[in-house]
């Protein structure tokens, strides 16, 4: 596919997205290629390519008479939080947790004061509660920083 026609479906879909305050926008397939003549499966292509969860986007789409494309833009902490709540489990060691709260320092989502006080906290969860226990103190840690971030 030639990434001229992939270049101009991004920028019509960020320019559709640009458009709206909330960070969301709801377009029909045949629309947008009408709008740029170009075929349905190319904008399936570019919606799987350049439109993923990774590069802060999510995106519902349906096919057929009546089909649409929602794409909304999440903020990126928003997912950076939820992989790491997502990685805590009982198996998550002591390791694990640092190595997260130092990559919310270095990326200056959180304070190294706030830091050195969820390593605090999680170090006592590790010496002294069961698994289960332990998992929900430190995912209610990390859902209170995404939060208050």
């Amino acid at each position: 596919m030639s990434s001229n026609i992939a270049d101009l479906i991004e920028e019509y879909i960020l320019r559709q997205l640009a458009e709206q305050q909330n960070g969301r926008v709801e377009l029909r397939r045949t629309d947008i290629a009408n709008e740029i003549s170009c075929a349905p499966s190319q904008i399936s292509y570019v919606l799987n390519t350049r439109f993923t969860q990774d590069k802060g986007f999510a995106v519902e789409s349906r096919r057929g008479l009546g089909g649409f494309i929602r794409i909304v833009r999440v903020p990126m902490k928003d997912i950076i939080y939820q992989d790491m709540l997502d990685q805590i489990n009982a198996d998550t060691e002591f390791a694990d947790i640092k190595s997260m709260v130092r990559y919310l320092i270095k990326h200056q989502m959180i304070s190294s004061r706030e830091g050195a006080l969820v390593l605090q906290a999680a170090n006592s969860a590790y010496l002294g509660m069961a698994a289960p226990e332990r998992v929900n103190m430190l995912k209610a840690l990390f859902v209170t920083l995404a939060e208050f971030s």
